[in-house]
């Protein structure tokens, strides 16, 4: 035993130095030393030997090891001190990693942040988590109103609010008119709410979860004109000064009159295209807003007016020229390929 100590000490000595790296410095350390090594199979064979031999091959054994360690750690540190040697140019570039950039929806809420700025409108931002009342009763919907139904509006499962009624995620921007009202409690007021809303719904035109803008105005004989001159002034600063804007009459419970609120394609230039197929394409809704909800707020509505207006920021995206986007839910797309484009 002891001549096939002193081989395998020789044998490890002479792999250790001529070793190239430390990949094999590894190699050989787990061959001699590991748990399945060549010391450990040594040990095996202690039972064949006498209580002397025992103590005596012990002592070598542990020699051994020790030597191939030492012989092991300092192979190791001259591979360490060639790396720390080495020769480095300071001036070579590094590795360029890509960097982030802000989101499209994100760049959008922007553009649409500044272009109300500039008119005096006030960026403001209201609970995604909010109450029945501020969603739906404070703004004039009746109690069997089906956009209260849970096949329309995603409630949550929580306690009712004694005063506000069931806890929902809002399905528009449109909660934050009264929250607004009560914040400011004398007009003027010229708001532009940005947020997430949510509704059950899902196509290539909509999306569970989305984003909407609204904007309100409150002073001392606001009217109709003053709508319509705000939605032509947006439509002009953000798809260019050739684009004309409509309102047709329609229904929506906070606002009366109401009116839908159209575009001239921005595609055909009003022409009629697939598109819009008469020149026209439908944006949004907008109104006067209704007495009931100037009292919810707190509003004298015998004194004040005010007009409201909101609809969804990725709709206005995606009627932006060029961009052709077909499916509303590629813009929540986690494609890289996809994303980087913008």
């Amino acid at each position: 035993m002891r001549e096939e100590l002193n081989n395998l000490k020789n044998n490890a000595l002479a792999q250790i130095i001529d070793a190239k790296n430390e990949d094999v410095l590894e190699e050989l350390r787990i061959t001699y030393l590991g748990r399945n090594g060549n010391i450990n199979e040594l040990t095996k064979e202690f039972k064949n030997l006498n209580d002397e031999e025992k103590k005596e091959m012990g002592i070598l054994l542990n020699e051994t090891k020790k030597t191939i360690e030492e012989a092991i750690s300092s192979k190791l540190s001259e591979f360490k001190k060639e790396k720390s040697n080495a020769w480095f140019d300071y001036t070579i570039p590094g590795k360029k990693y890509n960097l982030g950039h802000i989101h499209l929806i994100s760049q959008t809420i922007e553009e649409i942040s500044n272009v109300f700025e500039k008119i005096g409108f006030v960026r403001v931002r209201y609970p995604e988590v909010e109450w029945d009342w501020y969603a739906f009763g404070a703004l004039n919907f009746p109690v069997d109103h089906p956009a209260r139904d849970e096949w329309e509006t995603f409630f949550i499962d929580t306690k009712p609010h004694p005063k506000f009624g069931a806890m929902l995620l809002t399905p528009h921007t449109s909660s934050g008119q009264v929250r607004e009202m009560q914040r400011v409690k004398t007009p003027p007021i010229r708001m532009i709410n940005i947020a997430k809303c949510y509704r059950r719904q899902s196509d290539v035109s909509h999306y569970p979860m989305f984003h909407q803008f609204e904007g309100l105005v409150v002073d001392e004989g606001i009217n109709i004109t003053h709508l319509k001159g705000t939605l032509d002034y947006f439509a002009k600063s953000v798809f260019g000064q050739t684009v004309k804007t409509r309102i047709r009459p329609y229904h929506f419970q906070f606002t009366e009159p109401s009116f839908e609120v159209d575009f001239s394609c921005t595609i055909c230039g009003g022409k009629g295209c697939k598109l819009c197929k008469e020149g026209w394409l439908e944006v949004g809704g907008s109104g006067m807003v209704h007495p009931n909800v100037l009292k919810a707020g707190g509003i004298d509505a015998k004194r004040y007016s005010g007009f409201a207006f909101g609809w969804g920021v990725e709709r206005i995206l995606m009627m932006k020229p060029g961009l052709n986007i077909p499916d509303l839910r590629q813009l929540y797309s986690t494609d890289v390929r996809y994303l980087k484009q913008f």
